[in-house]
């Protein structure tokens, strides 16, 4: 019998020491990520917070939890792997940031047939950078090794979050009404949407990844990581209160599919087609692929990571917020009433 009781174990695939480095590398990048109300040390069952000590004493908790879709086939084919941690915290902060919630603790999971701690380390060092832009600790984890069950040198990333925010601060607001503006946010590129129809293309157009595109190659600007919105958004909540009524997070189901989900009943977004960022890979997605303007806007967010609905008086004092705070903001729409038989966003 083996003096080692962990060798059967890594007899049948698992390699318990491999995870027990890869907690020791970790720990420096969840220690980066405290905040007041947190304790970031990895190791234990659960992760602690104090909302008190946060300064969220008697607020409403909000959980988010998300992916990073089929972008991680592109980042595992390519080995560059730091940027889709960015992208699974990012695609879960700016949920909550959505319901006017700061995003306050994040958990990870991590899943793969036999770990490659170098790879895992260089997910788990973005999603701490992640975090560290979202301005939320980076709790604990899971890492599951499941031999038989991926395919050599795949994983799989799942990310939660849980953030907090006012009874009354609580996004959209029941005051959304004809006539409020809607600004949109720069996106960062494809963000972490529509990558099925990206590989799509690229399997049938024969793209190169390594072909030059702008300052960068085609392969990184598909793996630019999705911006984080929390930090100017809570910027922009904190210095205009009210006046900030709904967020929407383009994500799944493009500008089109999102957009009217911080609307009411009875009120639909009107998009101007001209005031949207124009993207390079956004134009170069759409003209290799010979997609018209509405597969476009129901797919991608088109240039707009993020569309928020603020009352029309003050529409340019929070545009000018949120330049302050870093993002690119202009007015691309305004709430109209919606028709007996029309769509919640129409982009004309």
């Amino acid at each position: 019998m083996s003096e080692n009781p962990r060798a059967h174990y890594a007899a049948a695939g698992v390699n318990v020491d491999a995870g027990d480095a890869l907690v020791d590398r970790i720990k420096p990048f969840a220690a980066a990520t405290a905040r007041p109300g947190s304790s970031p040390s990895l190791g234990g069952f659960g992760g602690l917070f104090d909302l008190a000590a946060a300064g969220h004493a008697g607020s409403l908790l909000v959980a988010a939890t998300d992916g990073v879709g089929t972008k991680l086939r592109l980042a595992v084919d390519l080995g560059v792997h730091e940027g889709v941690g960015i992208d699974l915290v990012a695609m879960c902060v700016n949920d909550v940031i959505a319901q006017g919630a700061e995003p306050l603790i994040f958990l990870d999971y991590y899943a793969t047939g036999v770990l490659d701690v170098d790879a895992a380390a260089a997910v788990i060092r973005g999603i701490a950078e992640g975090c560290r832009q979202a301005g939320c600790a980076l709790v604990g984890g899971e890492t599951a090794e499941m031999p038989g069950h991926y395919k050599p040198g795949d994983y799989d990333l799942a990310g939660f979050v849980v953030g907090a925010v006012a009874r009354d601060a609580v996004l959209p607001r029941d005051t959304v009404a004809e006539g409020d503006v809607l600004l949109g946010l720069a996106s960062s590129g494809a963000h972490s949407n529509g990558y099925s129809l990206i590989r799509k293309l690229a399997a049938e157009c024969s793209w190169s990844m390594e072909e030059p595109f702008g300052e960068t190659t085609l392969g990184a600007a598909l793996l630019a990581p999705t911006r984080i919105y929390v930090k100017s958004v809570l910027t922009a909540l904190k210095a205009h209160g009210a006046a900030v009524k709904g967020i929407a997070h383009i994500t799944g189901g493009g500008i089109t599919g999102n957009v009217p989900r911080m609307l009411p009943t009875g009120l639909a977004a009107e998009i101007e087609r001209g005031a949207l960022f124009r993207h390079p890979l956004m134009e170069f997605i759409k003209s290799e692929g010979d997609l018209d303007d509405a597969s476009m806007e129901a797919t991608f967010n088109c240039g707009v990571g993020l569309v928020v609905a603020v009352a029309p008086e003050a529409a340019d004092a929070v545009a000018t917020t949120l330049g302050e705070a870093g993002e690119s903001a202009r007015i691309i729409g305004r709430v109209v009433p919606r028709p007996a038989d029309g769509e919640g966003c129409a982009i004309l």
